[in-house]
Formats: C-alpha cells, sequence, structure tokens
C-alpha cells in the first residue's frame, strides 16, 4: 500500500510534539475559509498546511483576488453570508469593517503564546479602532525618502532634510534629456493612491479633515498641500500622472529617478538585483521636514458572522496568529519577502541583518518617529478619499485648473456624508 508524504509528514509531526510535551489539543474542527489579495507570504502558508493540521486539527483555504476585487468582495460578503472565517482588510477600512460588526476584536481570541506585543508599533496601530485591536499585520510600514547616492554625489546635492531643499534638489537633478527625472509621485486616482502620497504634505502643514463633526479640507494646508504636489508633479516621469505605486517604483528601480518617497516595504525590491538596476547605489533616509510618513497595513481579520460561536472564533484567532508567527516571518526573511515582515524581533535578528546588513534596519528606526496615521480613521473614510482621488487626478492631468474650487467641491460632498451620520 502507498503511503502518502502528507500522511508521513503529518504523522511524524504529531508524533514528534508529542514527545516533546508541546502537541496542542484540536483547536480547529473545520477548515478556515481566507478571503485575501495575493502575497506571497500567504502563497507560501499553502506549503505548510500539515504543519497547521497537525498542530490544530483541520486545514485552511486561501482565496485571491485583486486589491481593487478583494475590498468589494470582502465587503458584499463580510455584510451579507459571510462565509469566511478570516478576511484581509488594510487600513483604510478597519474602521468600517469594525463600525458595522463584520469582524470581532482579534485579541479575544489571539493566543499568548504568539505574542502580539511583538509587533512593530505602528503596524498594531493601523490595525485597530476605537482602542481595539482587529487585524494582525501581514505587511505594513512607513516612508522612506529613497535616493540616489551616485547622482546625488555628481551633482554636489545633500540629502534634503526639509522640503525646501527637496524642491530644490528635485529642480537641480531632474535632466530628463539624459533620461533622469527629479522625482516621481502618484497620480492615479485612490485614496490608497494619489491621495495616499498627497496626505503626507497635507497633514505636513498642519491640516486636520474634520473639526468635531464639520469638515475643513478647503483650507490654507488643503490649498498648500495640493499647490505644492502640483508643482512637485512637473518634474515626475509622465506615466505617472495617471500611475500607481507599481508606476513609481518601476521607474525608481530602472534608474530613470533620483528622488522619491514612497513607502519602505519598497527597499526589499530597490535592494533586488533581479528586480533593480539600481541595487546597491540607494540610500534611506526620513521624509523631509515638515512632511509625515505614511503610516499603513495589511493584515487578517477575523469574521464575525462565520465564527459567530467560539470555538469558530478560537479557531480563526489561532490561525491568524500562526500565519503571522515569528517562525513564518523567518521564512519569509530567507526568502526575500522583505515587505511582508513585521516583527521586531525579527527586525533585529540575525536572519534579517545576514539577508539585509543593518542600513535599512537603521533606517527604518530613523523613519519610525515621522511615521504617523494621515488618513481619517472614520467607516466614510474609502467614499471620502476615493473621491478627492478623482478630483486630484484631475487636477494633476489638467481637466481641472482651479484648486480652491475643488477643495470646495469635496467639502461639499464630505458635508453630504455627516448629513447621513446624522
Amino acid at each position: 500500500m502507498k503511503i502518502s508524504n502528507k500522511l508521513i509528514f503529518s504523522a511524524s509531526l504529531l508524533l514528534s510534539t508529542a514527545i516533546s510535551g508541546t502537541a496542542l489539543a484540536a483547536v480547529c474542527e473545520q477548515d478556515v475559509r481566507v478571503l485575501a489579495q495575493p502575497r506571497e507570504s500567504l502563497t507560501m502558508l499553502e506549503d505548510y498546511k500539515d504543519e497547521f493540521e497537525a498542530k490544530y486539527g483541520a486545514s485552511f483555504s486561501i482565496d485571491y483576488l485583486n486589491e481593487n476585487d478583494r475590498r468589494a468582495k470582502s465587503r458584499a460578503e463580510a455584510s451579507t453570508v459571510g462565509r469566511y472565517n478570516v478576511y484581509y482588510i488594510d487600513e483604510a477600512n478597519v474602521a468600517l469593517f469594525a463600525e458595522k460588526g463584520w469582524v470581532k476584536p482579534l485579541l479575544d481570541y489571539y493566543p499568548a503564546e504568539y505574542d502580539f506585543d511583538d509587533f512593530d508599533p505602528g503596524r498594531k496601530k493601523v490595525g485597530s479602532y476605537k482602542g481595539k485591536t482587529y487585524f494582525a499585520p501581514i505587511q505594513g510600514g512607513g516612508d522612506f525618502l529613497y535616493y540616489r547616492k551616485d547622482i546625488l554625489e555628481a551633482a554636489g546635492v545633500e540629502v534634503p532634510t526639509t522640503l525646501e531643499e527637496l524642491k530644490a534638489a528635485v529642480k537641480k537633478l531632474h535632466d530628463p534629456d539624459n533620461g533622469i527625472y527629479g522625482i516621481a509621485l502618484r497620480g492615479q486616482r485612490g485614496s490608497g493612491s494619489n491621495v495616499w502620497r498627497w496626505m503626507t504634505y497635507f497633514k505636513g502643514f498642519g491640516g486636520e479633515w474634520y473639526d468635531g463633526d464639520k469638515p475643513v479640507f478647503n483650507s490654507a494646508a488643503a490649498i498648500k498641500a495640493t499647490e505644492t504636489y502640483l508643482e512637485l508633479f512637473k518634474y515626475s516621469p509622465p506615466g505617472t500622472k495617471t500611475g500607481g505605486w507599481t508606476e513609481v517604483t518601476e521607474a525608481f528601480n530602472s534608474g530613470q529617478v533620483a528622488l522619491i518617497i514612497e513607502s519602505s516595504p519598497l527597499a526589499g525590491q530597490t535592494e533586488d538585483a533581479s528586480k533593480s538596476v539600481v541595487a546597491g547605489k540607494v540610500g534611506y533616509a526620513p521624509p523631509p521636514s515638515p512632511l509625515t510618513g505614511g503610516g499603513y497595513g495589511h493584515g487578517l481579520a477575523i469574521g464575525a458572522k462565520a465564527n459567530s460561536d467560539e470555538a469558530s472564533a478560537k479557531c480563526a484567532g489561532t490561525f491568524i496568529a500562526w500565519a503571522t508567527s515569528k517562525e513564518q516571518e523567518i521564512k519569509r526573511v530567507e526568502k526575500g519577502i522583505f515587505g511582508d515582515i513585521n516583527r521586531l524581533s525579527v527586525f533585529a535578528s540575525d536572519e534579517f541583518a545576514a539577508k539585509y546588513g543593518d542600513t535599512i534596519a537603521k533606517a527604518l528606526d530613523a523613519t519610525a518617529p515621522k511615521t504617523a496615521i494621515n488618513f481619517w480613521p472614520h467607516a466614510d473614510w474609502p467614499d471620502l478619499g476615493d473621491y478627492w482621488g478623482i478630483i486630484l487626478e484631475e487636477l494633476i492631468v489638467g481637466t481641472r485648473t482651479d484648486i480652491q474650487e475643488a477643495l470646495n467641491e469635496l467639502e461639499e460632498h464630505a458635508n453630504k456624508l455627516a448629513a447621513k451620520r446624522k
């Protein structure tokens, strides 16, 4: 009789854990269903299904959708039939899912031995709403100023530490006739695209989304942020006017751009010579003052409807803890999945130092104090942010020109949202 490798692995793992005295009681009675977007760290988990089943009594399956489709389906799913035990959610919709009761507070069901406190504080913060934690981070970060050391050195330009220095450097380094643009920015509409980058200027200039219940979008800070963003866009590659994170990072990694301010997980790609022609030529610094860093995070949350009983919720919480554990993150380091590392102990590990050296780890420490929650932490944020993203894209491509009028329209929309909540 032929015995499958899966059975051999499961039996040996159960035997070894039993001998060591660490075998865990079956926590899961049914397989865990997960709705997510594709990430290497999640597809990697599927290689370890036997490990999870041996420890906890059941397996799991993950359905993948691209980011926009995942957001739409998870909202529709969680609010109606709720078939998924675990939802992949992000900082933009934590408030909505929590306020609607579509997900459960995570720490009520997160096993203590998996040490939730080990996660980066900023990523824990963006996964929380009104003092309760709703997801364990699968990815996240703040912002770096990425700069081409070779280009700045050749031009005699110091690393910018202020926005005025950044503007001067961008203008001096801009040389499109020789294939170099001063900076690359996101133009593509969306709360997580052009608005995400614009927000660092808005908050840096002292902008606030609301004063109590009153929207304050057509403020001096909002006008100055928009003017500055449009001014810098003159030095961004043409393809970025309707481009997002992908277009910006590909332009930088292909050697076309001198400076960008982007999310810190990009550093893993930038230093990967198989993906980047600028590997070894890049420096990392905090965003120039007064800009804030864009704190963000994506993670795994416990679905409320599919886990209506305590046993199911405990199983979902255990799966999330296992999937985001230190052991899984060390495997990500070994495989070069830099963007999905979130634990302080892993950043400080020998494995991380061996893979990435200490330059990036030091830059993460330096940028942490500037990392902030820039978006409006409210259930209406996706609606509001996406609405502004459309208007901002129109300003960038030139189909609109009146900044004050554009912000007045945003404020009118915000007032309509506020009226619905009363």
